[in-house]
């Protein structure tokens, strides 16, 4: 089913709390949910929380129906909800449990079995589906997942919507009331894994006419994720001769010492394999980070920057505009400036750059972290299209990737250290305490011009971060030891 853009299926958003049905017969099949924390559970990247604490088989089913219930309130026409899910153990429980709740709901769910991230939301915009979901923790660890919301045009579904669900979801909760209304219009749902064919014509649409990899030796480090059955495939059938780390679903080693936030055994297969270059996706593959055949790592300001410098030689860059994160460094900053572009910040998170990008107009955008957005094809962050127009740029350069990275810009030192604070209600929290925002403040007025700071509580991790830039390690080292001992010392007794 092609969806249809010339009629609107979802209607205003209203401002109310959908109350739980208590006036008809109860069926009491959803079992109890674990006590929600008082900070808001949904963050940048929907909800995400070690299994077995926050996320739960009863906590993803009454998610699912009291999603379904808001979804069904909010939309005009009826469609499918469109799942997929990575390769961890608890991704299979979770996406059941919350197909049970949107069926309970009486809404139809299409799971797609195992599939990025990007698969999910390009086949949500490109069907008849009200929405979709995606089971996944992305980087973090095997013992962590999330569940994530896309809406029918294949973004993030909007704060608004995510806050009537959230706010249904804990009036059922604290009213005790664990039950649903009785109805008997069940929904159903449907294995369909072959929809994800459609994705991979999709990307190969997107490349170059004529574009093909013959002669190049690429690895790929799938980080026993839901990368594995599409991205080796996609770059052989282009030529590639493709070189496979952590190729298999594996639940108990997702992103485990590997993936796009681990880069030691790409960079060595590399070398051990004269490779030109090589690709890390995480773990449901909607970020890449990239390794020449130096062994120097490409993030995503550089992608940014190569890509960027690409569309904008070509014409197809409006304004010369690139979005990018707080994250970024100065560095590429001022080497885009010198080019006559124009660099627009966000806060930390995709769906921050999407709606800068959305409102400037800009149609590339992106994080260091390596998640790339381009609005020329797609319409959500994808690892693989990012790997697949990445190796079209150094074919069409007719150069390495290397060389086109040492024609690109020089980075200022940047230390980014991760502080582990459990208790989430206090890391979300942190600007609370003095003694944090005195030592920011202090480091910031003796740095002056020389460097920046950047702490802010992760929304996918329980971490906060502490990132120091400046123009010299000396003083980056510096302050960030200073203040990650301020944050430890604060928020961890």
């Amino acid at each position: 089913m092609v969806k249809s853009y010339t009629r609107s299926r979802v209607s205003q958003i209203s401002t109310t709390s959908i109350a739980p049905d208590t006036s008809s017969q109860q069926l009491n099949f959803w079992g109890n949910c674990t006590k929600l924390p008082q900070s808001k559970l949904f963050g940048t990247d929907g909800i995400r929380g070690k299994v077995g604490e926050l996320l739960s088989a009863p906590l993803a089913m009454q998610l699912g129906f009291w999603a379904g219930r808001v979804l069904k309130e909010e939309t005009i026409e009826f469609g499918p909800i469109i799942v997929g899910q990575d390769s961890r153990n608890s991704s299979d429980m979770l996406a059941m449990a919350i197909a049970a709740g949107l069926t309970g709901a009486g809404l139809e769910v299409w799971n797609l079995g195992l599939c990025p991230t990007p698969t999910v939301a390009y086949l949500t915009e490109k069907t008849d589906a009200i929405a979709g979901i995606m089971i996944s923790a992305s980087h973090n660890p095997p013992e962590d997942n999330g569940i994530k919301f896309f809406g029918s045009n294949g973004t993030k579904l909007s704060t608004p919507l995510t806050e009537k669900i959230e706010a249904a979801l804990r009036n059922s909760i604290d009213e005790d009331i664990d039950t649903a209304a009785y109805t008997s219009n069940w929904g159903k749902s449907y294995y369909r894994p072959y929809l994800v064919e459609d994705y991979i014509s999709f990307l190969k649409r997107s490349l170059p006419a004529q574009i093909d990899f013959e002669g190049m030796k690429i690895v790929l480090d799938l980080a026993w994720g839901a990368s594995v059955n599409i991205a080796p495939a996609v770059f052989k059938s282009l030529g590639a001769e493709v070189i496979c780390l952590h190729e298999l679903a594996d639940g108990n080693r997702i992103n485990v010492n590997c993936g796009s936030t681990n880069l030691e055994l790409l960079q060595a297969a590399i070398a051990e394999h004269s490779a030109d270059l090589g690709f890390a996706f995480d773990g449901d593959a909607d970020r890449v980070m990239a390794v020449d055949d130096r062994g120097n790592v490409v993030d995503g300001d550089y992608i940014l920057y190569l890509w960027g410098r690409y569309l904008k030689d070509s014409g197809n860059l409006p304004d010369n505009s690139l979005v990018t994160t707080v994250m970024a460094n100065l560095g590429f900053e001022r080497a885009w400036q010198a080019l006559g572009g124009k660099i627009i910040r966000t806060p930390v998170g995709d769906r921050y750059v999407q709606e800068a990008m959305f409102a400037t107009g800009a149609m590339l955008g992106g994080e260091q972290s390596g998640h790339i957005i381009c609005h020329h094809y797609g319409i959500s962050g994808d690892g693989l299209q990012t790997a697949l127009h990445l190796s079209s740029l150094v074919r069409k350069s007719e150069s390495s990737l290397a060389e086109l990275v040492a024609n690109s810009f020089k980075t200022y030192p940047q230390l980014l250290r991760n502080v582990r604070v459990e208790d989430r209600d206090r890391r979300l929290n942190w600007q609370s305490c003095d003694a944090i925002v005195k030592a920011i403040a202090f480091a910031e007025t003796e740095m002056g011009d020389r460097g920046r700071i950047l702490v802010r509580a992760s929304g996918t991790e329980p971490v906060i971060r502490v990132m120091v830039e400046a123009k010299t390690k000396e003083l980056v080292n510096y302050w960030a030891e200073n203040l990650v001992n301020v944050v430890e010392q604060n928020l961890n007794y």
